[in-house]
């Protein structure tokens, strides 16, 4: 069942017991511009513990905030109470909070286009703040004092950014003020969770690299990465302009690296740490280093190329590396890199399987003892076998006994 028509059943379940009840905030916002949206949020004066009794399955997800979860036929509908917050103390949340009239709740919101109630069952627009009016003009604005709304939580000068970049809305004046005004209160308000969550939800649309251009304008990139304050725009406009062709699978953290084309692998792995990032984003900047490193290195070996083939990143990382070249010289370097796939491709998938053509038994065959001499001759007749396109393990054994470490006793 669509979750409209779930949205409207717990709406119109509220309003048969006599509470007011909206869609609210972004469903609304979407529906106005004409764009789908499943993510439906609902406003009501119904209290938290009302609407606990009114419905079955329920998650409590924020009371102290008026915010519950009510779970109907497996979609989830955050639903809050009408309210108004007292008393931001650290740059994020109300410290207290007091039951509200919509008109109030309205107001409490963070920017005009999120501030709209929509009644699905009358098919009515509420709307209090002009959100309707500036969803027209393309205006970005705060509700209210544009400040008191940043002091109230430092992150909402990075959701104006983000707003605009994804509609291609402008900032209205007083708020870009406000922006550039209380740029350097960012941290330590907002957690660096928090930003990278903003980050990903801008790079979940096109024009990222507007929105980082914007973020460096109203000095807020800056104070996110100290390292970038010396740059100018043009700078900033230079080092994001692959953005828009990057792959749509490529994550977050392979975009923001653009912002930092000379660092090490130590200072990338820092700036992980820094950023707070998953261990799955941390093993594509070690891999993303290292092919890096390969596709400068002109005399590298079949067989490195092979382990690189085979790591399954390695495709994403080589459109990333293509979109940085010329044109004239893209197609030359992505034909050349197919061919060598092709040609190495049994050893790739033998890499890929973990199965190599040299084992411990042709080795203990040919009279190599368990030990540690045993895993070095493995580790060299696998690089042997793809330096050499070998794809019979005598042919292999053959050139291990001209090495010295066939012959010769290995020191403990």
């Amino acid at each position: 069942m669509p979750t409209f028509t779930l949205g409207c059943e717990i709406v119109k379940k509220l309003q048969e017991k006599g509470y007011i009840a909206y869609f609210a905030g972004g469903w609304v916002r979407d529906f106005l511009m004409h764009r789908t949206s499943d993510d439906i949020d609902i406003a009501t004066n119904a209290s938290v513990e009302e609407i606990k009794q009114l419905f079955q399955k329920t998650i409590p997800v924020g009371i102290h905030f008026g915010i519950i979860i009510i779970v109907l036929k497996g979609h989830h509908f955050e639903v809050a109470t009408f309210r108004q917050d007292e008393d931001y103390k650290d740059g994020r949340r109300p410290t207290r909070i007091k039951k509200a009239h919509p008109q109030e709740d309205a107001k409490r919101r963070d920017f005009t286009i999120n501030g709209i109630f929509f009644d699905p069952l009358k098919q009515e627009i509420i709307d209090y703040v002009e959100g309707q009016k500036d969803i027209e003009r393309g205006i970005i604005r705060s509700i209210g004092n544009p400040n008191k709304r940043f002091l109230e939580d430092r992150l909402r000068m990075i959701r104006a950014v983000r707003y605009a970049s994804r509609f291609h809305f402008s900032i209205e004046n007083k708020t870009l003020k406000a922006i550039l005004e209380h740029a350097h209160t960012l941290f330590p308000s907002v957690a660096i969770e928090r930003v990278w969550n903003e980050f990903s939800k801008m790079a979940a649309y096109p024009h990222f690299d507007q929105a980082l251009i914007s973020l460096h304008r109203l000095n807020l990139l800056p104070f996110i990465f100290p390292s970038l304050k010396s740059l100018s725009i043009q700078d900033i406009k230079k080092r994001v302009q692959f953005l828009p062709y990057f792959p749509d699978d490529a994550p977050l953290i392979s975009k923001i690296l653009e912002l930092f084309p000379h660092l090490s692998l130590e200072e990338k792995e820092t700036l992980s740490l820094d950023l707070k990032l998953s261990n799955e984003d941390k093993k594509f900047i070690a891999f993303s280093h290292l092919t890096s490193k390969a596709f400068q290195n002109n005399h590298l070996e079949s067989f490195d190329w092979a382990k690189l083939y085979a790591h399954p990143l390695f495709a994403l990382c080589l459109k990333i590396k293509a979109i940085h070249l010329p044109l004239n010289t893209r197609q030359d370097f992505l034909q050349s890199h197919h061919q060598k796939i092709l040609t190495l491709q049994p050893f790739i998938q033998r890499l890929k399987n973990n199965t190599p053509l040299l084992t411990a038994k042709h080795l203990q065959k040919a009279g190599i003892e368990n030990g540690k001499k045993m895993g070095l001759l493995l580790k060299e007749g696998e690089r042997i076998a793809i330096n050499h396109l070998l794809e019979n393990p005598q042919m292999i054994i053959n050139h291990l006994k001209k090495l010295p470490l066939w012959n010769n006793p290995i020191p403990p």
